[in-house]
C-alpha cells in the first residue's frame, strides 16, 4: 500500500489535471499513461459505464487494452474543479478504432482523493453508445428514436 506519495509528484489540484492528463492522450499514436500511474493509489476502485476495477494492477491492464484497442486517442480536457478531496473534470476523448472513423466521446471524470493525496476512485461519466452511434448514420438514427422513445 502507497501510504506516502513519492516526494516528486506534483500535488494533484487542477493544473496538474491540465497538464499531466493532457499529456497522457495524443492526437498521433498510442496513450502512454505512465507518468500519471503514481498518482494512483494501490487500492483504487476505478468504475465507468461498462465495468468497475478494484486495484492498481487490473486498472493497469484495463488502459493497456484500452490501447491496444485503439489506434490512436486523444483528450481534450475542458473545465477542471477541485473541492476538497474531489476532482471533477469534463473533457472530449476522441478515439480512432481499428476499421472505424475517429470517434468523439464527451464525458467528465469524477477523482477521490485518500487522505495521502492519491487517487482512490476515479468514476467516469459518459454515453459510450450514444456517442460511437453518432458516427453509424443508421444505428444513429435507430438509436436516438429508441432512446427517445423509451427514455423520453
Amino acid at each position: 500500500m502507497n501510504d506516502v506519495v513519492e516526494t516528486t509528484l506534483k500535488p494533484l489540484d487542477i493544473d496538474t489535471i491540465y497538464t499531466q492528463w493532457s499529456k497522457t492522450y495524443n492526437k498521433e499514436g498510442k496513450p502512454d499513461w505512465s507518468h500519471i500511474f503514481p498518482y494512483y493509489h494501490d487500492q483504487l476502485i476505478f468504475q465507468d459505464s461498462i465495468q468497475k476495477i478494484e486495484g492498481i494492477v487490473p486498472f493497469k491492464k484495463m488502459c493497456a487494452r484500452l490501447t491496444k484497442r485503439c489506434r490512436s486517442l486523444h483528450m481534450q480536457i475542458l473545465n477542471v474543479t477541485k473541492n476538497d478531496q474531489i476532482i471533477m473534470f469534463e473533457w472530449i476523448m476522441t478515439m480512432k478504432f481499428r476499421i472505424f472513423p475517429s470517434t468523439p466521446m464527451y464525458g467528465s471524470t469524477r477523482l477521490t482523493l485518500h487522505e495521502n493525496g492519491q487517487i482512490i476512485e476515479q468514476r467516469d461519466y459518459y454515453d459510450i453508445w450514444g456517442d460511437i452511434s453518432n458516427g453509424v448514420p443508421i444505428y444513429r438514427r435507430l438509436y436516438r428514436w429508441f432512446m427517445r422513445v423509451f427514455f423520453g
